[in-house]
């Protein structure tokens, strides 16, 4: 009967893997052998890496897949020190702290990093180090006059990467609340979680949030590497960057402010429980009426600040919205089966950019195909579950660690061409890619869930791999042991749960075969995206202005489609502000970046002492912002973006109240903006009030690298003149 069952799950997975002592892969064969103890030893022709036994252990007819396993904690032992160290902090002297290190060229704890990679896993098998990382990035605020809310004091997770300054401009900080909510059985801690979580999402809202879209400004969560997945002239201005919404982003908010809402029922607060849900139901909205893109059947990455829609993707966003029920139904089956594949994996953007180097351009990054894991799993998708697995796994045997990431198209981890070689930086032993294989082996092959239950969503495809002529496979860990077992017949493509019975800390499971709807792997796609035009020229010509283009490109005026050019065309006159992008569109139908834009329209300039002083000519909307330079630190890194909070008094109108951000600059330029109102004729007075910023933290005392740590805090640029535009009735600029 059993050699019946194998033979005819061999047929339904025509094509998959047989890794079981070892896999080939563009020429290269990695071989594995273990012995009776348990020890592995894994051999490929540049190196060989032999692996103690380990204290957790999966039962397997693979031994690749058992030994890497036994590596990924390996790995995980050697990223737990006692101290850990940056150059940018305490002048790059040992710091202690029982933690996990980010990975071997990472010996410090980032937030983002140390968060993804405790969701993924590390919760369930070192609370303590994870508590402890946590409560590193965890910070009060060492500046009594800093504006922070009622509370006398209050605790932030820090946003310690990210463009211009970090924070706000980079505002996925909330993340430390995805890795904290699995550790919220210890009470002091659990204490810190809620008094961080409330003071988080208030300065969130205050500072990063826009009425108008309903949507958290800011950077896409880990793609902070500005031109590899933004427009290329963010590289020196990311103004823009501040001014945008990210998908990943705004679905992290979403599921703090859900955690946030749990968290008030616990404390029996009906009332704050039911704001927090109904701002995270009206985010979870706006995210689907403002992202989606029914045209590609996905979420675009992100979007302009005056809404601009931009052709870009990128599977860790699409992954999360799926897995926190973002989004549901058949918009989350379709946005994950009509995310491209390549064989070697899923890139972790598309598409890619043919003039920018391999890092997050052109990569896989195995904590990202992790996430994507979830959301296959979720949706029921066994090619995708399965192509997921099978990348994780290839990448971890080739290079005999958990690498950082992979080159897309051969999964190297270095490709040589020329200065677009890469990836540029690539480490082993990385958090999140160590995280991802314990994901892949806990959730994705034996379907254990935060909660404990087992669910088992297993292709058919891998059985040959993880069975082989086993009736049973086993997982084995500290407090309980896991074993599936094969079903009589398979007839089907996915295994899930039949029987399940549970002796002490030994749960067995009995599978069954099901047949699901499966949309095949997406490998049509083209692999680039056109390069983006220049900037449209613009000039007053009779009744509105002549633009003349780089070739034939399609014009966006104030974030909407405005047609087609070849090379000049014509604007009419608008009333309020007029801003125009261009974008190339390829045979494909694939659409570029955006250039920069180009405005006109009447601007007043204010300058002189404050508050200053100006008088509407008309009734309606304004776009206000701020002529600045701000050069106390460089544009991919920082804590001293500078934030203000500009305050709006016009006769006949209430105050109005308008979050002002100038990154770091390497030039004078325009601020992020706001959206005010005044009556004819009405005199209004702007007065420019402190805000917050990183620098405030009292963690940053031990910055070194940098303006605003250990010299004090800074929250400060060369303020020049008030920008002040009439906006054209219906303009999408909040």
């Amino acid at each position: 009967m059993l050699s019946l069952l194998l033979t005819a799950a061999m047929a339904a997975s025509a094509g998959a893997p047989a890794w079981h002592d070892g896999l080939d892969w563009h020429g290269v064969h990695v071989a594995i052998s273990r012995d009776a103890q348990h020890n592995y030893t894994l051999a490929w022709p540049y190196g060989e890496r032999v692996i103690a036994a380990q204290p957790l252990r999966t039962e397997t007819a693979s031994a690749l897949f058992d030994g890497l396993f036994a590596m990924a904690q390996d790995d995980l032992a050697l990223d737990s020190v006692s101290a850990i160290r940056d150059g940018a902090f305490d002048h790059g002297q040992p710091i202690p702290c029982q933690c996990f290190v980010t990975g071997l060229k990472w010996p410090y704890v980032w937030t983002r990093d140390l968060s993804y990679a405790i969701d993924l896993g590390l919760w369930r098998f070192d609370p303590a180090r994870s508590r402890n990382g946590l409560k590193f990035k965890l910070s009060d605020v060492r500046v009594p006059s800093a504006p922070q809310g009622s509370a006398p004091k209050r605790l932030y997770p820090m946003q310690d990467t990210g463009s211009g300054g970090s924070w706000p401009i980079s505002t996925d900080r909330v993340v430390w609340f995805l890795g904290a909510r699995h550790l919220l059985g210890d009470k002091a801690f659990a204490g810190d979680v809620d008094k961080a979580l409330g003071a988080t999402l208030a300065q969130d809202r205050q500072y990063a949030f826009d009425t108008t879209f309903g949507l958290y400004r800011g950077e896409t969560s880990f793609l902070d590497w500005r031109e590899q997945s933004y427009p290329a002239w963010t590289a020196d201005e990311v103004t823009f960057i501040a001014q945008s919404y990210a998908l990943s982003t705004n679905v992290l908010h979403y599921q703090a402010l859900q955690l946030a809402a749990t968290l008030a029922d616990g404390r029996h607060d009906a009332k704050t429980a039911a704001g927090y849900r109904s701002q995270a139901a009206a985010l979870k909205s706006a995210i689907n009426a403002h992202f989606w893109r029914a045209d590609r059947g996905m979420y675009m990455s992100y979007i302009g600040g005056d809404g601009t829609p931009y052709d870009t993707y990128d599977l860790l966003g699409i992954a999360l919205a799926i897995d926190s029920g973002v989004a549901d139904g058949e918009r989350a089956r379709q946005a994950l089966a009509n995310y491209p594949t390549w064989p070697a994996g899923s890139p972790v953007i598309w598409p890619e950019r043919s003039d920018q180097p391999i890092y997050h351009n052109r990569a896989i990054w195995p904590f990202v195909s992790a996430y994507a894991l979830r959301a296959a799993r979720k949706t029921e998708q066994p090619a995708r579950i399965a192509h997921e697995i099978e990348s994780v796994m290839r990448g971890a045997a080739l290079y005999g660690s958990n690498m950082e990431n992979y080159e897309l198209l051969t999964q190297g981890q270095h490709v040589d061409e020329g200065k677009l070689s890469g990836p540029v930086v690539n480490s082993p032993r990385q958090l999140w890619s160590v995280a991802a294989y314990f994901a892949v082996v806990t959730e994705g092959v034996f379907g254990l869930g935060e909660d404990g239950r087992v669910e088992p969503k297993l292709p058919t495809s891998l059985v040959p791999m993880l069975f082989g002529q086993r009736r049973a496979i086993t997982l084995d860990l500290r407090d309980r042991q896991i074993t599936l077992q094969l079903p009589e017949k398979i007839a089907g493509n996915l295994l899930v749960a039949d029987r399940t019975s549970t002796r002490g800390t030994a749960t067995t499971v009995t599978l069954k075969a099901v047949q699901v709807p499966d949309a095949p792997l997406r490998t049509d796609a083209p692999l680039y995206a056109p390069v983006a035009p220049a900037a449209p020229l613009l000039r007053a010509d009779g009744d509105g202005w002549k633009i003349t283009t780089d070739g034939k490109v399609r014009l966006y005026l104030n974030g909407q489609v405005h047609g087609s050019v070849d090379g000049d065309g014509h604007l009419a006159r608008q009333p309020g502000l007029a801003c125009l992008s261009a974008t190339r569109v390829d045979a494909h139908g694939l659409e570029s970046l955006h250039s920069p834009d180009t405005c006109v329209g009447e601007v007043a300039k204010v300058a002189g002492n404050w508050p200053r002083s100006w008088t509407a000519s008309a009734g309606g909307s304004y776009r206000v912002a701020l002529d600045y330079a701000n050069d106390h630190g460089p544009i991919n890194t920082g804590i001293t973006a500078a934030v203000k909070m500009l305050v709006i008094r016009c006769a006949g109108s209430d105050e109005q109240r308008l979050p002002i951000v100038m990154p770091h600059s390497v030039r004078t330029q325009p601020s992020t903006w706001g959206r005010f109102d005044a009556r004819a004729g009405a005199t209004c007075r702007f007065t420019l009030d402190d805000g917050f910023n990183m620098s405030y933290l009292g963690h940053f005392a031990h910055y070194t690298g940098g303006s605003g740590g250990s010299d004090g805090a800074l929250n400060q640029a060369d303020v020049h003149a008030l920008l002040i535009a009439p906006l054209a009735t219906g303009h999408a600029t909040p």
